[in-house]
């Protein structure tokens, strides 16, 4: 059977057509090559209509038969999965980041395009750090920012860039119907859904939704193509730089769609006089303890700082394992780092807080929260405790520290 590649106004393209198989190992990950056949699934009158992303009608949605599940595209999964669904909702983490906000962002274009859908896009908590305001007031992403969502027993819900069993969204200790769950953190515990992808080799969330668009012919608009590769570059900052297949095929094809300008303009936002007074603190307040660094900030001006922090005292020479704290209202937020050829960021951030609180990560990027302090902030000895897990996780034998900046030398610049 051979394979076409339409434009979006339903001509082929000059020498594009193919084999189904020529074509997937060409633009897609996986997936086996087996013909397919797809059923038409008329919307009925009351679909909503609306406008096309990037100036093209929307097709009708979609049944693929003839052909088992497992070798579906993964968006043509998806969007069987959501097809009986009455009403959809996504959800992300909590203090969303720009990965967070431009996938969800492109699960909803994808469900608007292909399955005539407007599902609303939810996150708790508040959107942090400069850039990410930034990139909120600059590309105006449907993201609904709210205190709790406790949706209808009719609410299917599809969590994008978190975990059924994680701590850090709104439905965490609910018994909402998820269907399904896009991600590409470490899970813990088992995910039963409907449908799930979750990809912890990938190093961003947007990756894998911008996968869908093209897997479904989707051309993103250039502000959901902003937010996509700006998602991807953050998630691949620092020394989380093992970029996938996925990786590097999205940010290929999002080049063609996203506005430079619009990308350094949001990497360069301005920065408020409180960030440079926390970052001396931290500076001043970095004990080295062989390879291992570590970081505790009394209080902090904004919950994002102690991840800035993180990545700064990362970087230096020889560190190769990086703990900041702080504390943000009632609970103290810890980010950790780690270095190319050393441990798990999540393992470490995993054994540091079990049972203090809960965590979660990548391979050198973790964080997690000890929420509801008694006091408002963090105790001596809290502090004692949280010093030695770290210390014995990161199996540092050595008990008395050293600053990373002496207090003669500070004296001596002065």
């Amino acid at each position: 059977m051979r394979f076409d590649r339409r434009t979006p106004h339903g001509s082929v393209r000059p020498g594009a057509a193919q084999t189904r198989s020529e074509y997937k190992r060409r633009f897609f990950d996986s997936g086996a090559s087996v013909p397919f056949v797809r059923e038409p699934i008329v919307p009925d009158a009351s679909t909503p209509q609306h406008d096309s992303v990037a100036g093209y009608a929307r097709r009708p949605v979609t049944r693929c038969t003839g052909v088992s599940r497992k070798h579906l595209l993964r968006s043509e999964r998806l969007l069987e999965t959501v097809a009986e669904c009455p009403r959809l909702v996504i959800v992300t983490h909590d203090n969303p980041d720009p990965d967070a906000i431009s996938s969800g962002w492109a699960i909803a274009t994808l469900l608007r395009e292909r399955a005539g859908r407007r599902p609303r896009f939810l996150a708790g908590g508040e959107v942090l750090r400069a850039e990410n305001r930034q990139m909120m007031e600059l590309l105006d992403p449907p993201l609904e920012l709210v205190d709790s969502f406790e949706p209808s027993g009719d609410t299917a819900v599809i969590l994008v860039d978190c975990g059924v069993n994680g701590s850090n969204h709104l439905l965490f200790h609910s018994n909402a119907d998820i269907v399904a769950v896009i991600d590409h953190h470490q899970q813990t515990g088992k995910c039963a859904t409907r449908f799930k992808d979750i990809r912890p080799s990938v190093a961003a969330c947007a990756s894998i939704a911008t996968q869908y668009l093209r897997e479904q012919n989707i051309f993103p608009s250039t502000r959901l193509a902003t937010a996509l590769m700006y998602g991807i570059h953050t998630e691949t900052a620092g020394f989380e730089t093992s970029h996938s297949q996925t990786d590097r095929r999205a940010l290929r094809w999002l080049t063609g769609f996203a506005n430079p300008d619009w990308l350094a303009e949001i990497q360069n936002a301005p920065l408020p006089r409180e960030y440079f007074t926390d970052l001396v603190l931290a500076l001043q307040n970095t004990f080295l303890y062989d390879g291992a660094a570590f970081c505790l900030l009394p209080k902090v001006s904004g919950p994002e700082v102690v991840g800035e922090v993180a990545d700064l005292i990362i970087r230096c020479k020889d560190v190769a394992y990086a703990l900041c704290a702080g504390a943000w209202e009632a609970d103290a937020l810890v980010s950790i780092r780690t270095k190319p050829g050393t441990r798990s960021a999540a393992r470490l951030a995993a054994e540091t807080l079990r049972g203090l609180g809960h965590s979660g990560g990548h391979e050198h990027r973790a964080g997690g929260k000890i929420a509801d302090l008694r006091t408002g902030q963090i105790t001596e000895s809290l502090e004692d405790e949280l010093r030695q897990r770290w210390l014995n996780a990161c199996n540092v034998e050595r008990t008395r520290g050293t600053r990373l900046i002496a207090p003669r030398d500070i004296r001596q610049i002065l």
